[in-house]
């Protein structure tokens, strides 16, 4: 079960999902390797190879992939086809856009998959063993070729008892290499051994610029019994001394999630610090709910809050959240000692240079620890990616455009008014008065041996963020005449 390298970007934090997947098919009785090129030294051919010498080779490959690096697994499913294995791929890109892998561009792709795959992966292999066809097997969310034809499945599966499956197979992660579980900011630990865990899956908010194609808008809890029981597996039995808690909305319950702080300690595993990765809703939280996680072990909380201006978080974002209740959420949050992080948004559509102004101020005045900008990106499958098809232009040209910390003009919109150039200068705005121009955030980040150690990734960051570069500004014309070789074009002409 691979997920391709990225080309550049932040240190790898576990995938929960791969996890899943591979405890699944372990539990069937299948023998499973778990292969993440973004923390391997040794190419996917070198455990191909060394399967086959040893006498147990693999049949199938399974790759999972997100919008950006979905180029990536298209490779890595080439290089398996060479070895004869039967290839699959699945993933939120691949629930979003099921036909674009099984196209004539990319004939060693066997099947793909959308949806949740626990229950539909056994299935699959099982058929494989059995000398089946899978496509002739009724398997939900399975999508494949029928001659010319491309079959996709009417079906997006959702698990909706979540207790039943067996915990992700953190044993077969090579946990050593995974020392940071929040990449796009600091970590808390360099040298730590960080576990993820999942909580619940889905979310019901539809915020226009998230995708949930995998886990969808119905949330779903585990029992805090079934989420005690892995939270002691991974302190007790694997050494843990990190936890992130990567749920899209962990805290949507707020009795539940105060149960859980309070199991927590009770069983003696508030030990180990843990981080929510994602950003907390805020409108799901009260003091209690953060005393009980300072209590519980928790280090770092992390908030959504996007936009400074209420009429774009009411209008355009859609995110179901008030400007005050995002100050209670950082207020109750410090009083209880807790770090703070905040997650914001530039270049959303309609935005302007008052409404950007607004979110740095914001972003000011909260003074989280952790400020995290970014440019507003069009995932497919968003409310956002059709906004912009309706009334602008997408300038990424290939699916790496999308990858989060390629941060640059992706959009316009053509009302008149929208500017992407003034974007990305906001963007870095927001960066140099957050960090540069206050002195204590200078030492803060001065202080810390990392910002020494790595000296080259330390200035190449200060550059991107304070300075920029031409690459960062929106393209001086956009040449709708080349669909094949655009996202959109290519979108357009698969539909």
């Amino acid at each position: 079960m691979p997920v391709p390298k990225p080309k550049s970007g932040p240190s790898a934090s576990i995938s929960p999902c791969l996890g899943y997947l591979a405890a699944v098919l372990r539990e069937a009785g299948h023998d499973v390797l778990i292969y993440d090129a973004a923390i391997e030294d040794l190419p996917v051919e070198y455990y191909i190879e060394q399967a086959e010498a040893a006498g147990k080779p693999f049949r199938v490959i399974g790759i999972t992939a997100a919008t950006p690096l979905i180029g990536d697994a298209w490779a890595m499913a080439a290089t398996a086809k060479k070895y004869g294995l039967v290839t699959i791929l699945g993933g939120p890109h691949l629930t979003i856009m099921p036909a674009e892998s099984l196209g004539p561009e990319h004939p060693y792709v066997d099947y793909t998959f959308k949806g949740e795959a626990e229950e539909g992966i056994v299935a699959f292999v099982e058929a494989l063993e059995r000398g089946r066809k899978p496509e002739d097997c009724d398997i939900p969310g399975l999508n494949f070729r029928h001659g010319d034809e491309i079959v996709v499945s009417p079906i997006s599966p959702m698990i909706e008892d979540l207790d039943k499956l067996p915990f992700p197979a953190h044993d077969l992660f090579k946990i050593d290499k995974y020392t940071n579980l929040q990449p796009l900011t600091d970590g808390l630990d360099p040298h730590a051994r960080s576990f993820t865990i999942i909580t619940s899956r889905g979310c019901p908010y539809k915020c226009t610029f998230c995708s949930k194609p995998v886990t969808g808008d119905t949330w779903r809890g585990r029992s805090v019994e079934n989420v005690i029981k892995e939270w002691r597996w991974l302190v007790q039995d694997l050494g843990a001394t990190e936890i992130g808690v990567t749920d899209d909305i962990w805290n949507l319950k707020l009795p539940r999630a105060k149960e859980l702080c309070r199991r927590l300690i009770e069983e003696g595993l508030n030990t180990v610090p843990w981080v929510t990765v994602h950003g907390m809703k805020v409108n799901h939280t009260d003091p209690e709910l953060f005393h009980l996680m300072k209590a519980a072990g928790a280090k770092r909380v992390g908030f959504g809050v996007e936009n400074g201006d209420p009429w774009m978080l009411r209008n355009i974002i859609r995110k179901s959240q008030t400007l005050d209740q995002v100050r209670d959420a950082f207020r109750w949050a410090k009083a209880a000692g807790l770090q703070t992080m905040g997650f914001f948004i530039f270049g959303m559509p309609k935005e302007t240079e008052e409404t950007m102004e607004k979110t740095i101020r914001l972003a000011l005045e909260l003074d989280p620890d952790l400020a995290n900008f970014m440019l507003a990106a069009p995932f497919p499958g968003t409310k956002m990616w059709d906004m912009i098809r309706e009334g602008g232009e997408i300038f990424a040209h290939e699916w790496p455009d999308y990858a989060i910390h390629e941060q640059k003009a992706r959009f316009t919109m053509h009302d008149g008014s929208y500017d992407p150039d003034l974007v990305v200068r906001k963007w870095r705005e927001a960066y140099r008065r957050f960090y540069l121009y206050r002195p204590k955030r200078v030492w803060e980040k001065m202080s810390k041996k990392s910002f020494w150690l790595d000296l080259p990734h330390t200035l190449a960051n200060a550059r991107r963020f304070f300075i920029g570069n031409s690459k960062q500004l929106a393209p001086s014309r956009v040449r709708p005449e080349e669909p094949v070789t655009s996202v959109k074009g290519l979108i357009q002409r698969m539909l």
